[in-house]
């Protein structure tokens, strides 16, 4: 992430941060977000989980209707990124 990117949103991320529910976290996402990009990122968000589960892209295509493009660019994160990581580990922590 760029120096300028990091800057912008750090507010934004402070606040996330001190969000304490799902229900909050709900809100605030529905009210900065428009449908169509919460729909996109739970979309990204089942396709990482199918990638960890070792499905194939046709598979995840076939489930979620992710394009390649989108699968390959969540795979490329969950190799070299740490968000996805981050997040299916604290997933897998609450069951």
């Amino acid at each position: 992430m760029t120096q300028k990117y990091l800057e912008d949103a750090k507010e934004l991320f402070e606040v996330m941060s001190k969000l304490k529910t799902a229900d909050e976290f709900s809100a605030f996402l529905g009210d900065l977000c428009t449908i169509k990009e919460i729909q996109d990122m739970a979309q990204r968000f089942e396709v990482a989980k199918l990638l960890e589960d070792k499905k194939i892209y046709n598979e995840i295509t076939a489930k979620t209707g992710a394009s390649a493009a989108t699968i390959s660019r969540v795979n490329r994160c969950l190799q070299y990124g740490e968000g996805y990581k981050l997040a299916l580990s604290k997933l897998k922590g609450k069951k």
